[in-house]
């Protein structure tokens, strides 16, 4: 199937750089939101994500940005790199993103529709009930999800057989990784579809071929955030002391908490909302210690990178 027209259920951090990459790459995008509140809170991501691709093809172009440090494989090639051309791309993908609150307008020519809400089994039910009554025949539907396993919600798509996970990684056009997983009622040739999907938007497809929560990537990432947070809630230590404790004893960019912050404290706090009721003596970390310390962030308006001020502040 050719895939031309992609709908992004969501303008969140990831929603917002899905949206950005696959119209980079030459398609058709439209971002579905709830509410103008929602437009108003995803305009400014696009415009932020705008100069972020610029900064980094400018910074491409020079010699320490044609390191593998520097290099952003979701952007350009070393072999055909064209500073020019990446620019003009840039500022067709940004002018041509669409906006878009009313639900079956959005979706009326969908080839595949990517879904990329908050982590909230029942939102996501409501959605995929509603896009039944809207899609043609030949929609896909892709989950974002990083926590929740596709097999939850395949029966409520209405299309099962097309139904499955793509999950990307935070800054995708450098971190151009997409996680493809199947669930029981997947069939092949849809699966086959998105890897050739995830290929044209310049990701480097990593098939699961079973179910898994956490796909590969957050089976690994997620005990090191909870980790983190555990020490932080139970009183050990302070954020900027465990996060340099993993990036100088390790050598990793990143500590816990700059994660965090890059990822979102909304999102973290929905993924630890689902471990809360775990019975004490079997929750390995002190889950309610981090809802707490989550919702005192986020009621303080402290949501992480995207808006400024998390774990750290950040100019905006």
């Amino acid at each position: 199937m050719e895939i031309k027209n992609v709908v992004v259920v969501g303008g969140g951090v990831l929603g917002s750089q899905i949206a950005f990459q696959s119209a980079y790459c030459g398609f058709d995008v439209t971002i579905w939101l709830r509410s103008e509140g929602s437009i108003t809170r995803t305009q400014p991501k696009l415009d932020n994500l705008k100069e972020v691709y610029i900064d980094t093809i400018n910074k491409m172009a020079t010699p320490e940005g044609q390191t593998p440090e520097g290099w952003a494989r979701g952007i350009a090639d070393y072999e055909t790199f064209d500073k020019e051309q990446c620019l003009a791309k840039v500022e067709t993908a940004y002018n041509d993103i669409k906006l878009e609150l009313d639900l079956e307008k959005a979706v009326k020519d969908a080839d595949l529709i990517i879904e990329s809400m908050a982590e909230n089994v029942d939102e996501k039910i409501a959605i995929y009930q509603r896009l039944k009554g809207y899609l043609p025949e030949k929609t896909i539907i892709v989950t974002n999800s990083s926590t929740l396993l596709p097999s939850k919600f395949a029966k409520h798509t209405g299309r099962p057989e097309k139904y499955l996970s793509l999950h990307f990684a935070n800054s995708i056009w450098k971190n151009n990784i997409a996680e493809i997983m199947v669930q029981k009622q997947t069939d092949n040739k849809y699966f086959e579809d998105i890897i050739e999907f995830a290929k044209a938007i310049r990701m480097i497809p990593l098939p699961v071929k079973k179910e898994k929560s956490g796909y590969l990537l957050n089976s690994m990432l997620v005990p090191l955030l909870f980790s983190g947070m555990d020490l932080y809630v139970n009183g050990i230590s302070d954020p900027e002391s465990i996060d340099k404790a993993w990036t100088l004893g390790t050598g990793a960019p990143k500590g816990p908490f700059q994660i965090l912050d890059t990822v979102g404290l909304t999102t973290t706090y929905n993924i630890v909302l689902m471990y809360v009721k775990i019975p004490s003596f079997l929750a390995p970390y002190n889950f309610k210690g981090m809802e707490k310390m989550l919702k005192k962030y986020i009621d303080e308006g402290k949501l992480g990178m995207a808006s400024g001020e998390g774990f750290y502040k950040y100019d905006k």
